[in-house]
């Protein structure tokens, strides 16, 4: 049986206290990512609260645009180029599961779960594709009951503390901490001061909140509860949208009604003149929320936990156990629809499919005949000569390929160092092309073992300097920039924007450019270009990661490790893998071949430079598809037969 309501408001408290002093590295890293894209956040229920909360985070903080979204929404929108959210305490019913597996076989840019329970389908899907953000924080209060409580107001005020922390100043978190602690404790005045004020609202059938931008959470989780519970009948505006005709109510209804109002300071001179022109005999309740406008969002939905145990008391009802009818149940185990089957003009494999629809950038099914079969036919044909080949060697991208972006300092997995292992006991090459320096060959040492350092060519400074893994002093980092690239680096290191906010690190052949802070990788690089362009720099390359911009003198190219690796091999054919082929990505050179494979972004050449990774797979998860589809025959690496169909 559900716990009662009262029961739930007990460890407000205490959830508020885990909220500020739990570890979130990994949230601010999520939100990091996501404050670089739009996003839509994804939830249902209590969740959809949540939500909101994101989305305003994600628009008065981070300063990008956002959406609300209920999973049916999410599942038929199906929106491209954004990070999505989906918010679940439990992780367990039906439409975010649903919607989970369907936006994750779209391979979005980021896709990030927020769930309480790690024994939970929702966690289950993003660990078997691990391209996802599983973010797990278990309320220490516990599954709520029938009303999302704590488990509501710690994740919002982990969000809010997360954003606050990333993009507000020093003290826009504990200024938010401050008023809602003040407001959680049992003696608090304003939880008195709000109870008498709303004791009049009660005896009428209708409650009508009206809210500002800041106060709109609190407004939303009270539509929420009240339609839940059935503790009444509950309209919400803000201000203005109230004076666009929804007024008229009181003109009609207004002896059954009573008017909510939440008030922040932004927003305070407008509620007064507001509420000054509502008619008389109207019941009027003010809610006052002070503080900067993160601070009162959270306190409003804390005034709005409070509200319902109140309007529960008044009316007979017990929010946390109102008691769920058997349709109720049944109508909740209904699953999303599913999706109608598109009509291909042409059969397509699943893999196919997602091939096709990585390489032009579209769906398959929203291809005309003639379309869809001249991307088929390339793609047999590149998988026919891929299929075929014999490969005397493997050169690998680094971040993003072997090691997860997200986790580009850590040391490459379990899987992918028994798969490196493999291939050279099978008698295989190996090498690795990466923008990176000594970091690389320091974590490659400590994850292979020694026997094995002499068989791995690495090509630090993409391809600038390149060595066998068991030389310990490559590469040179100690060295000033070569004389082509010196006096851009200090135009670069000049430029007032780029100093502020990106980390600047000159090699001998390369500059590096990498953000710090969420700022979008193509603000970067629209910079980096104007300044080469201003300084009239001639005989460079430039190429990007998820990360960063390198700067290379025009003989700095990844493929010389390919060079390199031929040459040691008496001219076999090698294999190229990375993850950013789409130019001026930093693998575009490397997999401009018909001899490569992406785990991510494709080029557009229809010759080379596909995807043929499992549909919602990517990055470090489809390079261990690909390896473990090779097999050696004759001293020579080979893809299986029927591989990629």
């Amino acid at each position: 049986m559900a716990r009662p309501y009262a029961t739930e408001m007990e460890h407000l408290d205490e959830t508020f206290e885990w909220a500020k002093n739990v570890e979130i590295d990994a949230l601010r890293a999520a939100v990091r990512v996501a404050a670089t894209l739009p996003l839509q956040a994804i939830g249902s229920g209590g969740s959809l609260t949540a939500a909101h909360a994101l989305v305003y985070l994600h628009q008065h903080l981070a300063g990008r645009l956002a959406t609300v979204s209920t999973p049916l929404e999410a599942v038929s929108e199906q929106l491209g180029g954004l990070s999505h959210w989906l918010i679940s305490a439990g992780g367990r019913n039906v439409d975010i599961v649903a919607a989970a597996k369907t936006l994750l076989l779209y391979e979005p840019k980021q896709l990030t779960a927020m769930c309480g329970r790690l024994d939970s389908p929702l966690s289950d899907l993003c660990h078997s594709h691990p391209y996802s953000d599983l973010l797990v924080f278990p309320p220490p209060a516990g599954k709520d009951g029938f009303l999302a409580t704590n488990s509501l107001l710690g994740f919002v005020a982990l969000l809010t503390r997360a954003y606050a922390l990333e993009f507000g100043d020093g003290d826009l978190w504990d200024h938010c901490a401050s008023e809602v602690s003040s407001l959680l404790q049992s003696s608090a005045s304003s939880a008195f001061s709000w109870r008498s004020e709303t004791d009049g609202l009660w005896p009428r059938s209708t409650t009508l909140v009206v809210h500002g931008p800041t106060t709109k959470v609190g407004a939303i989780d009270l539509e929420s509860k009240f339609t839940e519970a059935a503790l009444g009948n509950l309209q919400i505006a803000d201000y203005r949208n109230f004076a666009h005709g929804r007024h008229h109510w009181l003109a009609k209804r207004g002896e059954a009604s009573a008017i909510l109002a939440f008030i922040s300071d932004d927003d305070r001179e407008l509620a007064h003149r507001t509420l000054a022109l509502i008619p008389d005999g109207i019941p009027i309740a003010t809610i006052s929320l002070s503080g900067r406008p993160a601070a009162a969002m959270l306190s409003s939905l804390v005034a709005a936990l409070r509200i319902t145990e109140w309007a529960g008391i008044a009316r007979g009802i017990d929010p946390g156990r109102p008691g769920v009818p058997d349709f109720g149940r049944k109508l909740y185990n209904l699953p999303l629809p599913r999706p109608r089957p598109k009509t291909m003009p042409v059969a397509l494999s699943p893999r196919e499919e997602a091939a096709i629809r990585r390489k032009a950038g579209k769906p398959a099914a929203s291809m005309h005949r003639d379309e869809l079969i001249r991307w088929k036919k390339a793609a047999i044909a590149f998988r026919s000569q891929l299929v075929g080949k014999d490969f005397s060697a493997i050169c690998f991208d680094y971040d993003g390929t072997l090691v997860d972006t997200r986790h580009r300092f850590h040391r490459p997995i379990e899987r992918v160092k028994d798969e490196i292992v493999r291939l050279i006991e099978s008698g295989g090459r190996v090498a690795i092309a990466t923008g990176r320096g000594a970091s690389v060959g320091r974590d490659l040492r400590d994850t292979l073992p020694k026997q094995y350092w002499n068989d791995i060519l690495v090509g630090y400074y993409n391809g600038a300097d390149i060595a066998l893994l068991a030389e310990p002093t490559a590469p040179d980092g100690t060295a000033a920039c070569c004389p082509e690239l010196a006096p851009l680096a200090a135009a670069l290191r000049t430029h007032p924007e780029l100093g502020e906010w990106a980390k600047q690190t000159d090699r001998p052949f390369q500059i590096t450019l990498e953000t710090e802070g969420a700022v979008p990788e193509g603000r970067l690089w629209d910079l980096a270009y104007q300044v080469i362009i201003a300084a009239g720099a001639s005989g460079v390359k430039v190429t990007r990661s998820s990360h960063s911009v390198d700067i290379v003198a025009a003989a700095v190219s990844k493929l010389n490790v390919v060079q390199r690796l031929q040459q040691e091999v008496g001219g076999g054919s090698v294999l190229a893998i990375g993850d950013r082929g789409r130019w001026p990505g930093n693998d575009h050179e490397l997999l401009d071949s018909v001899d490569s494979l992406s785990v991510d972004e494709t080029s557009v050449d229809p010759a080379r430079c596909w995807n043929f990774a499992s549909g919602g797979q990517r990055g470090v998860e489809a390079t261990l598809e690909y390896l473990q589809l090779l097999v050696m025959r004759n001293g020579r690496l080979r893809f299986e037969e029927g591989a990629f169909v």
